[in-house]
């Protein structure tokens, strides 16, 4: 009631209108935002500050062979002799078409993966929980068998070697995804 004096006297004083917001809808003239994205504020380790990143309808997709060729990965990894290594392994093209794991990687969805906006932090998350499980492990569980000492260092390792490559895969892909 109070409200409806208030404007009424603005109304009547400067002729401008004043709504109460509780009960009134906006008028029809009132514009709404066009675009529906969403600003997210990221803290992104190894840069100077912090990066906004824009979700909803107004995204770019990332195009992944291109920022594959932007920072060079393909030389890079011929500099660094990983291909002859792999070959030396038996992890041959050849090898990979005849295990049929380029369909396999397919059909489990990693390329869309490595385009998902959502996949770098739940691979940072991952390595977190891996890195911080190895040694909680450790303290937790006593040492006074054996078998329990062998428990400990096997999923010590696993969760370091986990951790580790989570942690490693989690920048790749965020750095596949900059939009530079």
């Amino acid at each position: 009631m109070a409200a409806n004096a208030v404007a009424t006297l603005s109304y009547s004083s400067s002729r401008l209108l004043i709504q109460s917001m509780a009960t009134q809808k906006p008028p029809p003239s009132v514009s709404r935002t066009v675009s529906s994205k969403k600003a997210t504020t990221v803290f992104p380790l190894g840069e100077p500050g912090p990066r906004t990143i824009y979700s909803g309808s107004g995204t770019q997709s990332v195009k992944l062979l291109t920022r594959v060729e932007q920072l060079r990965l393909l030389s890079k990894a011929e500099k660094a002799g990983l291909l002859s290594a792999a070959e030396k392994f038996g992890f041959s093209l050849s090898t990979i078409e005849r295990l049929g794991l380029l369909s396999k990687a397919e059909e489990l969805g990693v390329l869309s993966a490595a385009t998902d906006p959502g996949t770098p932090s739940t691979l940072f998350s991952l390595s977190l929980f891996l890195l911080v499980l190895g040694p909680s492990f450790v303290y937790l569980v006593p040492e006074e068998y054996p078998w329990e000492i062998a428990l400990q260092v096997i999923v010590a390792l696993i969760s370091v070697v986990g951790g580790s490559a989570a942690f490693a895969a989690s920048n790749l892909v965020s750095n596949l995804q900059k939009l530079n």
